[in-house]
């Protein structure tokens, strides 16, 4: 009796441990695809945002001044535009997804014409956010920033007005992209653009001495040099389904995509509303500057970390995508 006892138990204890390898395996299978989407991902959200990063590095070799109206522009103007062009691009991420469900029904392309619609709002949306970056100057002093901040900062967010205009096509573009897992692409492009922007900076900003100007052309470019190489490799034939030609469709139901724009911008816009709203509050402070400059840079840390977070998550949405 005791030995049927003893062989119950050992058998009961058998099947339990082949549940918890079997449990184990397809666990490892599964953290696996997620990693193989999250690796790049994550290395394509931090090469993007380390674009600003490094550009306030450079700038902080140039003065403390220079840092800190690189910070005002980049958190409170460009983070501003950034958020709204995030958002509204991020409603082309939701009509992907619907427009696999009509893959069947010989729809493919559909993909194709979401993206146009997109840049036609995100570009018109850029005209519209115009005057933000030409009257930076008095928005910051109205905000009661520095004055010495805020006529410099004034000056570098009229230089960086294309890297706005840039915003309105890359967003799209890495939607699109996104949508059909080709996140590796973007992870090798986005790092490549990040060397050429350090290795600009370096000649502009430091050996050339052009200061603030350099370090925007050095924005500018690196930026519509990713623009670039995405569009080519859109129109290049690797999406013969996704990506037929420009189409008249793209101007049709321009209304429903809007709203479904506009409610994406306002989501996106509050998250990171939340950390860039710190940077006026210490911009009014006595010395000003090196309030500025010592709450950027650990802000700019902070958001460093939460690209990761974001990378990752996105990454997820990418592996239950059918």
């Amino acid at each position: 009796m005791e030995q049927k006892t003893l062989e119950l138990e050992r058998q009961e204890s058998d099947g339990g441990l082949q549940e918890n390898k079997k449990i184990g395996n397809k666990w490892g299978v599964e953290a696996k695809k997620v990693w193989h989407i999250a690796g790049p991902a994550i290395s394509n959200a931090v090469s993007l945002f380390s674009l600003e990063f490094v550009t306030a590095a450079f700038a902080g070799r140039v003065g403390d001044l220079e840092l800190a109206a690189v910070s005002e522009v980049h958190n409170v103007i460009a983070g501003f535009v950034y958020g709204v062009m995030l958002g509204m691009a991020s409603a082309l991420a939701t009509l992907s997804g619907q427009a696999w469900s009509i893959v069947g029904a010989g729809q493919f392309n559909m993909l194709g014409v979401y993206l146009q619609r997109s840049w036609l709002i995100t570009g018109f949306t850029s005209l519209l956010l115009t005057p933000v970056f030409v009257f930076t100057s008095p928005i910051l002093k109205f905000l009661r920033q520095d004055k010495d901040i805020s006529n410099l900062a004034g000056k570098y967010a009229i230089w960086i007005i294309p890297q706005m205009f840039s915003y309105a096509l890359n967003f799209p573009m890495q939607k699109f992209l996104e949508s059909q897992s080709k996140v590796w692409f973007m992870a090798i492009i986005s790092m490549r653009g990040l060397a050429i922007h350090v290795l600009l900076n370096w000649i502009l900003v430091l050996k050339a001495g052009h200061g603030l100007f350099g370090a925007a052309i050095a924005g500018n470019t690196s930026w519509w040099l990713l623009n670039i190489a995405q569009f080519v490799y859109i129109i290049s034939g690797y999406f013969p389904e996704a990506w037929t030609c420009f189409s008249c469709l793209a101007f049709k139901s321009l209304t429903n995509f809007v709203k479904l724009s506009l409610a994406s911008a306002i989501m996106v816009c509050l998250e990171l509303w939340y950390f860039t709203t710190v940077i006026p509050m210490v911009g009014g402070l006595k010395n000003a500057t090196i309030s500025v400059d010592a709450i950027s840079i650990c802000l700019g840390l902070q958001l460093w970390t939460l690209t990761v977070a974001f990378g990752f998550t996105s990454s997820t949405r990418l592996v239950v995508s059918p």
